[in-house]
């Protein structure tokens, strides 16, 4: 499988992923010739970036603010194997890279063999929602994406 260009060592990049959340293909994911469709990597992207705001408690606090909010400024996926209805995945989000107003986050979804389905990467950024400007993160934030990326062994 060609490593896409995001990836620098593929194995240690698999092995820093420690928060997963499983998806289950429902019939209606899938497309004409009876495999995942391929939009749907997406879909389970968010659905993996959500859960994992909300486990290092950042979502809540989006929710009760009037100031800020998340938006996903890129988003792309690369596709290694085929996925097909009733499958189980587990869909892993880890944060990569922090910067003043945005974070990196990367994707990795597993099939119920452990094989590597599909990566992906994107960026989202910490923007006012009066202005539309992006605002720098706190040192709360920060702290919970740098705790998300320690290694729970």
């Amino acid at each position: 499988m060609k490593k896409p260009a995001y990836i620098t060592d593929y194995e240690g990049w698999c092995k820093e992923f420690n928060c997963f959340f499983p998806v289950d293909v429902r019939f209606s994911e899938t497309d004409a010739f009876g495999h995942l469709n391929n939009t749907q990597a997406f879909v389970y992207f968010e659905h993996a970036r959500i859960q994992f705001l909300k486990v290092i408690g950042l979502m809540e606090l989006w929710m009760k603010t009037d100031d800020v909010i998340p938006v996903t400024a890129d988003l792309q996926c690369d596709y290694f194997k085929q996925v097909f209805f009733d499958e189980t995945l587990q869909i892993g989000v880890k944060v990569m890279s922090i910067g003043r107003s945005s974070v990196e986050l990367h994707y990795m979804i597993l099939n119920e063999q452990n094989h590597v389905c599909m990566t992906g990467r994107g960026r989202i950024v910490q923007i006012s929602k009066r202005t539309g400007v992006p605002e720098a993160w706190n040192d709360g934030t920060i702290k919970r994406f740098k705790k998300s990326q320690a290694k729970t062994e």
